[in-house]
């Protein structure tokens, strides 16, 4: 095996059995569980009961947790496990983009490692929720369209990320944000290019130029981005619904009702979207009393250590997109902000903090690129990954049930009041 190879097989392994660790803590439903696991339940029985549960998601996530309580039991383990694999394929999924931004191994593992002690990341492939499957097959796809986006025929590896595009919105329908990201930026460069547009002291390393791409055809583009991503989408409904037009067609009416509602009645840890990077409102998912003074939580609230520089860094990644017109960093820049914009947009007022998920992922890219630039010596960058990771150990209590901690540790680590 080439080491090209050997990198992300080993990167995989040891995510997945660091995230194995205590998972099966605790033995029972750990927030929106409550909602995910039953409904995964269902789709075991031999006929499928109507009404079925949480039609406001598509159903490839929840497919995926029942294949797994079919193979180890309907217990804590056959309901997380799914998760710790994905959450290992997602940071294989920042090595493969960082390999394509920083054409390096080891910027690219500096990153995939930001990515994990980003607490976040760590949390959320602990739990049976459906972030964690769309935040993985998304940052596969963007991986593939990074590395073909500086191509002269990008068409297999931008048909790779169509598929995998359609099956994160099979998750989540948050899967199609950097979806949309792909389809802005290839419309922008082919109408540039319709317009004849040149850079007056154009570089090697702009994000456009008029030769970009020469073969790829309109035909492409919708095979690509529009028709791969519907039928891998689609097809994760043909296990419950058949081949059926009109139920098909129902699903997704349901689904966009549900998504693009109003919430009338608030909920005790929703926040807004432009709070999200400042880390001002967490979500807690456990909180257990499991002794005279020691309690077992997990509070989804992201690595200060990582989100907060992470925002000076996108400020020198916009400035670069901006004035010296670096693809690397038009890139970085258009991966954080369609997934995290995009929230602006719905109509929805009901938001949490791990909405922000793959953004606060893809902001270890904007850390790597601002600690490799300049003259920077290689030590910083490592020095940073080591920061890190004592912010993420220094989390770990409130981030992995099993470790325990007590109620004077969690109240310091307890910050700000309205971390409580």
């Amino acid at each position: 095996m080439s080491r090209s190879a050997v990198i992300p097989v080993v990167i995989f392994l040891v995510a997945h059995l660091v995230l194995l660790v205590g998972v099966s803590t605790p033995d029972k439903f750990v927030f929106d569980e409550v909602h995910y696991v039953p409904a995964a339940r269902q789709m075991l029985e031999p006929v499928m009961p109507k009404p079925v549960l949480n039609p406001m998601h598509p159903p490839l996530a929840k497919e995926l947790i029942a294949l797994s309580i079919a193979t180890f039991g309907d217990n804590s383990l056959g309901w997380r496990y799914p998760a710790t694999l994905f959450g290992a394929l997602a940071v294989v999924a920042v090595y493969l983009c960082g390999l394509a931004l920083f054409s390096a191994e080891g910027p690219a593992i500096a990153a995939a490692l930001i990515a994990f002690f980003n607490q976040m990341l760590f949390v959320q492939s602990r739990i049976a929720m459906l972030d964690i499957f769309a935040l993985a097959l998304g940052l596969l796809a963007s991986a593939a369209f990074m590395h073909g986006f500086r191509r002269e025929r990008p068409h297999r590896l931008f048909a790779l990320a169509g598929g995998l595009f359609g099956l994160a919105a099979a998750c989540k329908w948050s899967g199609l944000f950097p979806l949309a990201a792909c389809i802005v930026i290839v419309a922008a460069i082919r109408l540039m290019q319709s317009w004849r547009t040149l850079f007056a002291d154009a570089k090697p390393t702009d994000w456009y130029r008029p030769d970009l791409w020469p073969d790829f055809r309109a035909q492409h583009f919708a095979l690509c981005f529009v028709l791969l991503p519907a039928v891998f989408y689609l097809a994760a409904f043909v296990p419950l619904y058949g081949l059926s037009p009109s139920d098909l067609i129902e699903a997704q009416r349901r689904i966009f009702a549900d998504n693009t509602t109003t919430a009338i009645a608030g909920h005790t840890y929703m926040s807004s979207w432009p709070s999200w990077p400042f880390l001002v409102r967490p979500v807690w998912f456990l909180f257990d009393k499991i002794g005279d003074d020691r309690i077992s939580a997990v509070v989804f609230l992201g690595n200060p250590l990582v989100l907060w520089p992470a925002l000076l860094a996108l400020t020198v990644v916009l400035r670069d997109f901006i004035v010296t017109r670096r693809w690397d960093a038009f890139l970085i820049a258009a991966f954080y902000f369609g997934p995290y914009l995009a929230w602006a947009l719905l109509p929805r007022t009901l938001g949490f903090i791990y909405y922000y998920l793959p953004a606060a992922t893809a902001s270890s890219l904007a850390l790597v690129y601002v600690l490799r630039r300049g003259k920077l010596p290689p030590w910083v960058l490592w020095v940073y990954v080591a920061i890190a990771a004592i912010g993420f150990a220094v989390m770990l209590p409130i981030s992995a049930a099993f470790v325990g901690t007590s109620m004077l540790t969690f109240n310091r680590l307890m910050i700000f009041q309205n971390w409580i």
